[in-house]
């Protein structure tokens, strides 16, 4: 109950932040470009806390927190008193309307350069990827990448890091031709480039990984099934496991590795399992029953709710950066930057159907991914909001009608011919966009639902 709630308000202040930002910025602009603001709203439906500065403008912090609104004074919406004709949004210059309309974008990448700020301040950590295994056959296989080598970088960017391989390897979805890795042995430290040959890669794989789609497992550290915690009011609680217990079989199998316990309990969902552990240098033993989950690919798997002690990395794989006050914010802009053009990238993949739009997500994977990032520290929470801050201000620059990039289009074309878009076809568009608008937040949302 603890952990819905946890979530729950995260995601609402998750939300909040990014609207508050994104409509701020258009707030700003729309004042400072002498368009009067009636209306700002965070949220939509009913009001639930309001109140109004000396200019007229009311604040709304409204119920339904899944986005927001700049409301500005324009003859379209209804009569305007002639002494106000020139702080209307219609009446403003094209110009002036390029840049209230860009300007809730451009929050939002400012949002995601100081988050990534703080972020590279505090130091940036990770582990070198190395590799462990090499799955038969596998595309990693037939490069002549092998176990024991470690990836330097990805067509001549650098992977110091699992995350850095993972976002160089994104780049490639969908997509035919090559890959150029460099390795490095760990034996003789020797570097040679290995040449990765792509075909459609991954473009129907609904939660692409890939590494893992490379035919790749990186090295972790061995783990020992040595329980750390264990979930109230969880089967593994009700059979009584402790912290501290060993496990040393189940079902009269011996296990050796944490990942081996996991796997013959994910296995037996509803079923009755025996388990026997070292307590106290005693051999206990136990019956437990797995609770049955689904997890976001709709695979069914048992869960007895426990957790493990992780070893520590050596120190030889960890990579620690530490960044000044301007290399951080060098480094922040250059990542929001990276992610930004990943984001446009997936889109044009998803568009010509070399990513498959499965991948698209709604509201109900924001508030788990936000739920979870926040259990693993408040930087990890940083990142996913510097990450969805990029998203939005992706999202918003579309040329669709209704959202910012498409009121960009309108005035570019007024700039550049002269005479305003016909009323009637703005009309038109504005309805064919809110229903490409309203599909694609079903579909999202269908994917959500699918997910559960």
């Amino acid at each position: 109950m603890l952990d819905i709630l946890q979530t729950i308000l995260v995601t609402l202040l998750t939300l909040a932040i990014l609207v508050a930002v994104h409509e701020f910025g258009h707030f700003w602009v729309a004042r400072r470009c002498g368009v009067k603001v009636l209306r700002f709203s965070v949220g939509f439906g009913k009001p639930l806390l309001s109140w109004s500065d000396r200019s007229g403008t009311e604040y709304v912090i409204a119920g339904i927190p899944l986005g927001g609104y700049v409301k500005m004074l324009d003859e379209r919406e209804g009569n305007v008193p002639e002494e106000l004709l020139d702080q209307t949004f219609n009446r403003a210059t094209p110009r002036s309307r390029i840049a209230i309309a860009a300007a809730g974008p451009l929050a939002n990448f400012i949002l995601a350069i100081l988050v990534y700020w703080l972020i590279f301040l505090n130091g940036v950590g990770g582990v070198t990827p190395i590799v462990a295994k090499v799955e038969a056959g596998s595309l990693a296989e037939r490069a002549g990448i092998i176990a024991g080598q470690e990836f330097l970088s990805v067509d001549g960017k650098a992977t110091p890091t699992w995350e850095a391989l993972q976002l160089q390897l994104l780049d490639r979805i969908g997509e035919n031709g090559e890959i150029l890795v460099n390795m490095r042995s760990s034996d003789t430290g020797l570097v040679s480039e290995k040449v990765v040959t792509l075909t459609d890669w991954m473009h129907d794989v609904e939660e692409p990984n890939p590494v893992r789609e490379l035919g790749v497992t990186l090295f972790v550290p061995e783990v020992i099934p040595r329980i750390e915690t264990v979930m109230p009011e969880s089967p593994a609680e009700r059979a009584g496991l402790r912290a501290g217990d060993l496990v040393l079989e189940t079902d009269g199998q011996r296990i050796n590795t944490w990942l081996e316990w996991v796997e013959q309990v994910r296995q037996k969902p509803e079923q009755e399992v025996s388990v026997t552990v070292e307590r106290d240098n005693q051999r206990v033993m136990l019956t437990m029953t797995p609770e049955r989950k689904v997890d976001e690919g709709s695979q069914v798997y048992g869960y007895v709710g426990v957790g493990v002690a992780m070893p520590s990395w050596p120190e030889e794989m960890q990579r620690m950066t530490e960044y000044g006050f301007i290399g951080a914010a060098v480094a922040a802009v250059d990542k929001t930057w990276t992610m930004t053009a990943l984001t446009f990238s997936s889109i044009k993949k998803m568009l010509m159907g070399l990513l498959s739009p499965k991948n698209l997500s709604g509201p109900i994977t924001i508030a788990k991914v936000a739920g979870s990032s926040v259990q693993y520290g408040f930087f990890a929470w940083l990142t996913f909001l510097a990450l969805l801050s990029v998203s939005l201000a992706v999202l918003n620059l579309l040329p669709i009608p209704v959202l910012d990039g498409g009121h960009i289009v309108y005035a570019l074309v007024e700039w550049l011919t002269g005479k305003p878009v016909a009323e009637q076809v703005q009309m038109w568009a504005n309805q064919t966009g809110l229903v490409l608008v309203v599909c694609l937040m079903v579909f999202a949302i269908y994917n959500d639902v699918l997910r559960l």
